[in-house]
């Protein structure tokens, strides 16, 4: 598995990056595409039946066919690794295996308060959409990697 933090391969010059915000409960997904390097939110997926969480993630590979995947990595406050960490990188390694993507690791320390935060700055009452703060840390994620090319 690539483990490359904030760098677009030389491989992938363009091409469609699917980002993930893994969460126990729910995953956010963002879009974006290598040239442009713009992310998008995208979709949240309820995380907690495995079936139903790869049923959804299929849907999404299938119709953006994307060259490279990238993760989310949480980290402790003093980037010490935790037991969020290792269950991240155990679905990075079954995400690798199921699709034959790259899966490339962003450091994701504080995203969710990011995204809360721009949410709340568009005025979007967040008591009801939880659900769009998922996509929107995944959005920041996916948005970091591709500054940091």
């Amino acid at each position: 598995m690539t483990v490359t933090p904030n760098a677009v391969s030389p491989a992938l010059k363009s091409g469609t990056v699917l980002g993930f915000d893994f969460g126990a409960k729910r995953i956010g997904v963002a879009v974006g595409e290598c040239q442009v390097k713009l992310a998008h939110p995208l979709a949240t997926i309820d995380a907690e039946d495995r079936e139903h969480r790869f049923a959804a993630i299929d849907k999404l590979v299938a119709e953006w066919c994307p060259g490279r995947l990238v993760l989310g990595l949480p980290l402790a406050a003093d980037g010490s690794e935790h037991e969020m960490t290792r269950r991240a990188r155990r679905f990075a390694r079954q995400l690798q295996a199921r699709y034959r993507l790259d899966v490339n690791f962003v450091d994701e320390r504080y995203s969710s308060t990011a995204a809360e935060e721009s949410l709340r700055s568009q005025r979007v009452d967040l008591r009801n959409n939880k659900n769009l703060i998922d996509a929107a840390a995944a959005q920041i994620i996916l948005q970091e990697y591709f500054d940091g090319a």
